[in-house]
């Protein structure tokens, strides 16, 4: 069915199949999914606390932050292959990718404690403020997610993937692209693009766990939409990072 396209790779088609031999009371519901998103949400937060701790501390903060985000990865790869585990994995993802979240926030924090003091409290009340205004807009159906929209927003999504990728490749061979790190105009407009994308994406989620619960997917699919959830909103929160200190490097 082509409304369960989504650019968010952990929640597409397959992962959202209606089983009608499932008893209701065991199937997902948008209720549940938002309870566990929360939970997940919580978990994240730990592991950030956690690792920003051990920063202030005067502890070194890599191996937290490589760790978390390769460990992270990790898990994200196999939640998306056995769904069935999101329940016992999702949760260890959010802890891992709050090290992550934590680690990456404290350099920033320390890189422009002089400057910008202020860019991690700016990044996550920017990042929870584009999350609500999407949420209005998709409850609202002020934006209707259309299959053109959500054709849109995978093509852009997976363009964005790539490239990321390509310059990571590059990057081993000296090649490095400057605007990516650097405030240009280039680079400024650049990350405005990924942000409203990453936002976007936020819209097909929203109606991806929207599907699924009216499709009678199970119970533990809850789980897994909370996942896919937590996944775009760091995305967005790093990008919302980026942009931030991009700007500052300006003044």
């Amino acid at each position: 069915m082509a409304i369960f396209n989504s650019g968010n790779p952990t929640l597409s088609e397959k992962q959202f199949q209606s089983q009608s031999a499932i008893p209701y009371d065991q199937q997902m519901t948008v209720r549940g999914t938002m309870n566990k998103f929360g939970f997940l949400m919580l978990m994240l937060s730990a592991g950030a606390f956690f690792a920003w701790n051990w920063h202030e501390q005067g502890k070194n903060i890599a191996p937290l932050m490589i760790g978390g985000a390769i460990g992270g990865l990790i898990v994200a790869i196999v939640i998306m292959f056995k769904k069935e585990w999101s329940g016992f994995l999702a949760p260890a993802y959010a802890l891992l990718e709050g090290l992550f979240v934590g680690g990456i926030s404290a350099f920033f924090n320390t890189m422009f404690a002089e400057n910008y003091p202020n860019i991690i409290i700016h990044a996550v009340g920017l990042t929870l403020a584009v999350a609500l205004t999407m949420y209005v807009l998709y409850a609202l159906r002020i934006i209707q997610v259309t299959q053109r929209l959500r054709s849109i927003i995978m093509i852009a999504t997976v363009s964005i993937a790539v490239f990321y990728l390509i310059t990571w490749i590059v990057g081993f061979f000296g090649v490095h692209f400057a605007f990516l790190h650097e405030g240009s105009t280039i680079g400024i407009l650049f990350s405005l693009f990924v942000v409203a994308i990453a936002a976007l994406n936020l819209l097909l989620d929203f109606d991806m766990i929207e599907q699924g619960a009216a499709a009678g997917a199970p119970k533990y699919m809850e789980w897994y939409g909370g996942f896919g959830l937590l996944v775009t909103l760091v995305w967005l929160y790093i990008e919302i990072l980026r942009l931030l200190s991009k700007l500052n490097s300006r003044n």
